[in-house]
């Protein structure tokens, strides 16, 4: 495994070692003697998540407010994602700043979000399968979303209307949070 930075302070990009031979393939989507090495960082995921998309889905901005925070560690199991993570530390240069990135079932890459990020991402394909490591519970109170299309973020989704949630349709924009992370 190793670690693509993101030119984002904490939000890694991780490319797992793939073996392939006539059979197929195998690689070791986690370990965590292996993660702590390439990222340094000591974190333990409490939770599994797993989506299945439609073609056209967009599933966010999400995130959970502190003290419920959540780091992600995601993969796409099947199909492929444009996924975007965005900054919302208040103290940090790349606050309000975002990065995607196309992750799939081929490529294998791996996208660690820590707290402190909104977190989204667009199906491209029908069936396409997300998982997830979390490393605090989901807390629905703490749970919170920005609007997809905020035009003071111009995220590169690609397409126009999407298939949404009735919660990620009306979430606020960003210039209507107020952000309680730092990067402490």
């Amino acid at each position: 495994m190793t670690t693509i930075e993101t030119g984002i302070a904490g939000l890694l990009l991780l490319q797992p070692s793939v073996f392939s031979d006539h059979r197929g393939t195998f690689f070791e989507p986690y370990n965590t003697r292996r993660f702590a090495e390439v990222t340094g960082l000591d974190v333990t995921f409490v939770q599994d998540n797993e989506s299945q998309s439609a073609k056209g889905v967009v599933r966010g901005l999400h995130f959970q407010e502190p003290p419920h925070g959540q780091a992600k560690l995601l993969r796409v199991v099947r199909g492929s994602i444009v996924d975007v993570a965005v900054d919302l530390r208040t103290d940090s240069p790349t606050y309000g700043k975002h990065m995607a990135v196309s992750l799939s079932e081929t490529n294998k890459r791996q996208l660690y979000i820590p707290e402190g990020f909104a977190h989204g991402f667009l199906s491209l394909e029908d069936d396409t399968v997300v998982a997830y490591k979390c490393t605090g519970y989901y807390h629905q109170p703490a749970e919170r979303s920005l609007r997809w299309n905020d035009p003071q973020l111009d995220l590169p989704w690609g397409v126009d209307d999407p298939i949404l949630s009735e919660k990620d349709a009306a979430a606020p924009l960003l210039a209507d949070y107020t952000s309680p992370f730092t990067c402490a």
